[in-house]
């Protein structure tokens, strides 16, 4: 499907520079441009790819100035940023989605499921599940007894749902999460010398528009339910421990790690790789960098670094001096000796 600039600017709110007849039909980066497609400029530092590139059209930031005429039809936004992903959720939208059930797939007799829903080949759905309306789910996918799906959401290939777990509305979770496994509960037990299995009798609760990464674990608790609240994003390859509770709109890249028992609040964000201890809790609008550490708990409203997390400033401060550690060890040891001698003087 074809969309004019005319058409793309007025869905936006921007201005055109050019052909507003010029049309469109794909995406790409400024810098991979090709006709017939839309590329945007946010970033001042990639203004020279420009005034070559062989996009169509390009969005473009109302503060960057042009020093020559752009080859391409320009449309002005306040954020062209925020703009294209207006745009990919509306060319997402557009795309037809997959409706009815395989006859390779296995739904229980027990199983309850929706209208206009998909269901591919090889796909279990197991006694006693519900499935709300318009909800995808693809091959190979498990469900296992009793979950319940909201409207509208999405399993890719190789999900697994473990039994009684429940998800909301619009939850989108992609290829070989599980979803409800067993937290690591064991005991030791000196009588035998081994770990005794604590059996994890609770479950996962999902809230609406939630969407996880592929590969990402979340374990069902102990007794209750480990919750992932409305609006969470988890990257790739997360692991929520068992009794967690994630607060709202909270957003985790990949790697990261909750250990149990852990409530993390709204609107926080975690770089890569950041690991969190168990039993604690951080506060909203918390925001840890990369590999950064957390043995305990921490209060609303920071932006941390490091392990244990610091202020971003004091951090690098303490990096840089880090690095001269071989040559300050070297400098104190020459000091004491001078010490020593003068000592010996006296």
């Amino acid at each position: 499907m074809e969309f004019s600039a005319k058409q793309i600017a007025q869905f936006i709110q921007g201005r055109v520079e050019g052909d507003e007849n010029a049309t469109v039909n794909t995406f790409a980066k400024i810098e991979d441009g090709k006709p017939g497609a839309i590329s945007f400029l946010a970033n001042p530092k990639y203004t020279h790819y420009l005034y070559n590139t062989e996009s169509t059209i390009v969005l473009v930031d109302e503060s960057i100035e042009l020093e020559k005429p752009a080859t391409a039809t320009l449309i002005r936004v306040k954020n062209a940023r925020d703009c294209v992903a207006k745009l990919l959720q509306l060319y997402e939208s557009m795309k037809p989605k997959k409706q009815g059930i395989d006859s390779l797939a296995f739904i229980s007799p027990k199983a309850k499921v929706g209208k206009d829903v998909y269901i591919g080949a090889f796909a279990y759905i197991g006694d006693g599940a519900v499935i709300g309306d318009g909800c995808q789910i693809y091959p190979h996918a498990t469900i296992m007894d009793n979950v319940v799906l909201g409207t509208g959401c999405i399993i890719y290939p190789n999900v697994s749902i473990y039994h009684e777990c429940r998800l909301g509305n619009n939850v989108t979770i992609h290829s070989g999460s599980v979803i409800g496994a067993d937290g690591f509960g064991f005991a030791p037990n000196e009588q035998t010398g081994q770990y005794d299995k604590i059996p994890q009798i609770g479950i996962v609760t999902i809230e609406d528009d939630v969407e996880i990464g592929a590969n990402t674990c979340i374990d069902r608790s102990t007794m209750g339910s480990t919750y992932v609240r409305k609006g969470v994003k988890l990257d790739n390859l997360v692991q929520i421990a068992h009794n967690t509770d994630i607060g709202s709109n909270t957003v985790m890249s990949a790697q990261v790690g909750i250990a149990g028992s852990t409530k993390v609040g709204q609107w926080c964000m975690f770089g890569g790789q950041v690991g969190i201890a168990g039993h604690i809790t951080i506060g909203d609008k918390v925001f840890l960098g990369a590999q950064s550490g957390v043995p305990g708990s921490l209060k609303s409203n920071q932006t941390l670094i490091g392990t244990p997390p610091m202020e971003s400033r004091p951090y690098f401060k303490s990096q840089a001096i880090f690095r001269r550690l071989p040559e300050l060890y070297k400098q104190i040891n020459d000091l004491q000796k001078e010490v020593e001698e003068l000592k010996k003087g006296k």
